[in-house]
């Protein structure tokens, strides 16, 4: 079956070459990162690893896990100040994230394509004596080599969305026990739930490697704020600029919907101003253009001079940067977080939650479905299924400031009472992680 895995893997990407090829042309994407996919990393990795032995592996997909994982790996490094941290990951925005953030970590990279040969590279560099993987990306070829190298792979924070739960579900009954064995070459299995941990076991990974130790995005770090927001603030006071909303991680097919929801708020307040976060940078540029076609004035964070003023005119603000979005939430009168209103996922609501502004977000949390269900039912939270909806919660949220601030209270007292999870995983990877492991036979070189 690894072998059929393998031609089905390989086939699938020799029939999108072409459209790896042409987007790599058109925007400089993929080509950067083309050698580090196929297991050639970079020199300075390299070079860090070969000087150690017992190094740990951190697998981050994007900014979510990356930002999930940081509390998680700096906990790591202080218990375990002896071994290097490496930081993969899949995306360029969680790249660029993980080099900004963890200023602890020993190397970042991109993680190998699910190849064999890519695979192996990568695990001859690292020299891993144990690998973490944020969430739930289950790779067979990876997962063969770590168990062919006698090497531990912890999945922490372990989540199945429905989607996924379901795609597996029908790949078992074709997959001859295929599945169930590449789960079974996981050690553990640290699950935000206890539905995630009955998802799992419904899959096949082993019963007794997986545990519930809860999410870990409830331990992050509440987000900076920044100069370039503590300047907004400062602008909008002194321009009377008010309210002021903010609809962070927005996604393709999603712009429409918020500035219909925006709509409705400027129709009553002339002055208000929205800061509109699109979350891939590939829609910096459409999202500004939908802006300008409705009408109103757009003005892009990258073409701003925080030393001069903001223009009075505009009536919205595209967050066209990386790493603002959190502190965004400090000024905000009304939130969104999105990645909701259409078929994504959703996307974390903890963050405008620490600074006490109350999560409003679409009917799409699937990666947040307990969270979302949590903030809902103790009313500290807000879910919505249209534009015109949200338009209208945002409105009487800012109305209404009594109801407005006790839930924002309630959503800053649930994200700091489900702390912890970071601490529970950490003692179960404690008991992986023995100082023997140095001494155990690594596998092939």
């Amino acid at each position: 079956m690894y072998f059929l895995y393998s031609v089905l893997t390989a086939t699938g990407m020799l029939l999108l070459s072409p459209y790896f090829a042409i987007k790599g042309f058109r925007t400089a994407k993929y080509w950067h990162n083309l050698r580090e996919r196929f297991g050639n990393l970079p020199a300075n990795v390299v070079a860090r690893a070969s000087h150690v032995e017992g190094s740990i592996w951190i697998h981050a997909v994007s900014v979510g896990e990356v930002l999930a994982a940081i509390p998680f790996g700096r906990e790591l490094k202080q218990r375990y100040p002896a071994r290097s941290i490496f930081v993969s990951t899949t995306t360029d925005t969680g790249q660029r994230l993980a080099r900004e953030r963890f200023d602890f970590a020993d190397g970042v990279f991109y993680f190998p394509l699910d190849f064999r040969a890519a695979v192996r590279r990568a695990f001859r560099a690292i020299r891993p004596a144990l690998v973490v993987i944020v969430e739930t990306e289950i790779w067979p070829n990876f997962l063969r080599e770590a168990r062919d190298r006698n090497v531990p792979v912890v999945f922490v924070n372990a989540r199945i969305s429905e989607r996924s739960f379901r795609r597996s579900k029908a790949w078992r009954h074709v997959s001859f026990g295929f599945y169930e064995e590449v789960l079974g070459d996981a050690t553990l299995f640290l699950a935000q739930s206890e539905a995630d941990a009955a998802r799992l076991d419904e899959m096949g990974a082993p019963q007794d490697r997986v545990v519930v130790t809860g999410n870990l995005k409830y331990d992050g770090e509440p987000p900076a704020v920044g100069a370039f927001v503590k300047w907004l603030a400062e602008q909008t006071q002194a321009q009377e600029r008010w309210p002021v909303v903010v609809a962070g991680s927005v996604v393709a097919d999603e712009e429409e919907a918020v500035l219909a929801a925006y709509d409705i708020v400027q129709r009553q307040w002339r002055r208000a101003l929205l800061v509109l976060a699109p979350r891939k940078p590939d829609r910096f540029d459409v999202a500004a253009r939908i802006v300008a076609d409705r009408g109103w004035k757009a003005v892009r964070r990258s073409t701003l001079d925080p030393a001069g003023p903001l223009d009075e005119n505009a009536d919205v603000l595209i967050l066209d940067s990386i790493g603002e979005l959190g502190g965004m939430y400090s000024i905000a009168d009304a939130v969104f977080v999105g990645g909701s209103l259409v078929d994504s996922g959703g996307h974390n609501i903890l963050e405008p939650a620490w600074f006490e502004r109350p999560p409003v977000f679409g009917p799409s949390m699937e990666n947040f479905r307990d969270m979302a269900q949590l903030f809902s039912s103790e009313g500290a939270g807000i879910q919505v299924r249209t534009g015109e909806q949200l338009g209208k919660t945002w409105a009487q949220l800012i109305r209404d400031t009594a109801v407005r601030d006790r839930m924002g209270k309630k959503a800053k007292e649930l994200a700091e009472k489900n702390r912890g999870a970071t601490k529970r995983s950490i003692e179960y990877v404690a008991k992986i992680l023995q100082p023997d492991l140095f001494q155990q036979d690594r596998g092939p070189a």
